[in-house]
């Protein structure tokens, strides 16, 4: 099973007197911002609690992030971008199969699933939180995988007809799909059956 520690930022070095660098303090905010979501979840994520885990004021944070939702959105893809960095070999299958397994890793073995799923449900009834999601989540993963098939098809290892956006929706939509509306689990197998399956039909 994938270990919590994974997520987790490092710890950093002891802060000296004096005025902090922006991106150090920035860091420290996203570092915040994401241990606490994971910790507690969405339900008591404030940025007042960000402010006071990471030793800055809420002036600070508000000049970076206009919302809350912003800054937990910012929080969570700083925990999880790493485990989630798209491969790109020469072989569009196999980055695809590696990408969406670590995915469903995510999803099913750190507490990092909860988040999304509470995040996707509050911005159902919070538009500020919806446009986030969709401005510093949703959408940047989303053009990576776009960017990444459409190499492929530039290479002859897809169609030129087929739309990745609609492969994109198959694919991560089916899971998060089962996250959403769990009648059946989310699995690793899943995940390679939904590419095999997919690929077949739009291998040229």
């Amino acid at each position: 099973m994938q270990e919590r520690s994974e997520l987790e930022a490092a710890p950093r070095p002891r802060r000296g007197r004096g005025r902090r660098p922006a991106g150090e303090v920035r860091a420290d905010v996203l570092d915040a911002a994401g241990g606490l979501l994971l910790d507690r979840g969405m339900g008591t994520f404030t940025i007042e609690a960000v402010a006071g885990r990471a030793g800055v004021s809420k002036t600070t944070i508000y000049k970076w992030w206009p919302s809350k939702g912003a800054l937990a959105l910012d929080g969570y893809f700083h925990v999880v971008e790493a485990v989630l960095a798209f491969p790109d070999s020469d072989d569009v299958e196999a980055d695809l199969t590696t990408q969406l397994r670590a995915f469903v890793r995510i999803l099913t073995e750190t507490p990092a699933g909860r988040v999304i799923a509470e995040l996707i449900g509050q911005a159902q009834t919070d538009p500020e939180l919806s446009a986030a999601l969709l401005e510093r989540y949703s959408g940047p993963r989303r053009d990576l995988a776009v960017r990444r098939m459409r190499r492929a098809q530039a290479e002859g290892q897809l169609r030129a007809d087929v739309d990745p956006e609609v492969l994109v929706d198959q694919l991560w939509g089916a899971c998060y799909h089962r996250l959403l509306m769990p009648i059946l689990p989310v699995t690793e197998e899943f995940a390679t059956s939904l590419i095999a399956n997919l690929l077949r039909g739009v291998r040229p």
